[in-house]
């Protein structure tokens, strides 16, 4: 007995309501009666033989099965939906709307200039940036593609590492050196005040590699401010609260303008690096490939530059 071929159109519907989060959203985008939209997700669930979404009075759920499904078929879905716009254009410009989740201070090392020259390069191409220190959940938020510093673990997501991972360095402004003195070493630390990650995880101690390789863990006890943003930390090192522990490129131009100095720049701490994510590995649309692209182009400027090294 042949099995019935999936009906596509049910198929891409399935893929509209999971990016939407609710059936009564995805009806609107598509303009047909939500109970339709019901209706032909049961019937591709019936036609699968298993749950594709688990539904409550307040939102809706992807099941094991649905997730495994959503991945397969939202980069194929894509891919059609990017063909025909190809044909109806005539071209293979970038066009649709992209979703970007970043760190929250994305715009303070990437210069809002690039964005525009992007999207004055392509011009049916619209950009939706989600700002947040957090970790984005990619398909309930529907996040096209998502930046992220740091170890990204088994998150489940299709991944690559656009950077490696760069020493860390400390730093305070000169009013702050001037008034209390520069460190000569680790143990100086200790009578001056700290500027600490106050978010979730953070430890309460700087692991500091030397120039001989060692691991050596500061505790810091001192310190009167704390903030859950590394651009928070920045700006409280350049009012002199105090030293700070803050990426290199981050620290860059204000090394270069002398807003802040080097503190002990022979220990470092093993940086972040930088990690894309989307939620499929098939058929990336033009737009999110081009938006890669000049990201990987102007943070590599970035990591070239001398001064973004202590």
């Amino acid at each position: 007995m042949t099995t019935p071929a999936l009906d596509l159109n049910d198929v891409a519907l399935f893929v509209q309501v999971v990016r939407s989060g609710s059936f009564a959203e995805a009806a609107r985008r598509l303009g047909v009666p939500p109970n339709t939209v019901s209706r032909r997700v049961q019937q591709l669930e019936a036609q699968l033989g298993t749950r594709l979404l688990q539904r409550s009075t307040r939102k809706l759920t992807l099941t094991s099965a649905g997730e495994a499904f959503h991945e397969r078929c939202a980069g194929a879905v894509d891919g059609l939906q990017e063909a025909g716009q190809e044909l109806r254009l005539g071209s293979d410009e970038p066009t649709g709307s992209v979703r970007v989740a970043v760190p929250a201070d994305f715009f303070d090392f990437f210069p809002m200039e690039w964005i525009a020259a992007f999207l004055a390069a392509h011009p049916r191409v619209r950009l939706d940036f989600v700002l947040s220190d957090g970790r984005s959940d990619l398909i309930a938020e529907r996040i096209d593609v998502a930046f992220r510093g740091g170890e990204v673990g088994d998150s489940g997501y299709v991944g690559r590492q656009l950077f490696a991972a760069r020493g860390d360095c400390l730093v305070a402004s000169p009013v702050y050196l001037a008034a209390r003195g520069m460190p000569a070493t680790l143990a100086d630390l200790a009578a001056h005040d700290a500027i600490m990650a106050s978010h979730a995880g953070s430890s309460g101690s700087w692991r500091l590699v030397g120039p001989d390789g060692a691991v050596h863990e500061v505790q810091q006890a001192s310190g009167r401010f704390g903030a859950n943003t590394a651009q928070a930390l920045r700006r409280a090192a350049v009012a002199g609260l105090g030293i700070a522990l803050l990426p290199t490129g981050m620290s860059r131009l204000d090394l270069q303008a002398g807003l802040l100095v080097p503190v002990l720049p022979q220990y470092q701490r093993k940086g972040q690096g930088l990690t894309v994510l989307y939620p499929s590995r098939r058929h990336l649309p033009l737009a999110v490939s081009a938006f890669i692209a000049l990201v990987v182009d102007k943070l590599g400027e970035l990591e070239k530059t001398p001064e973004g090294r202590c």
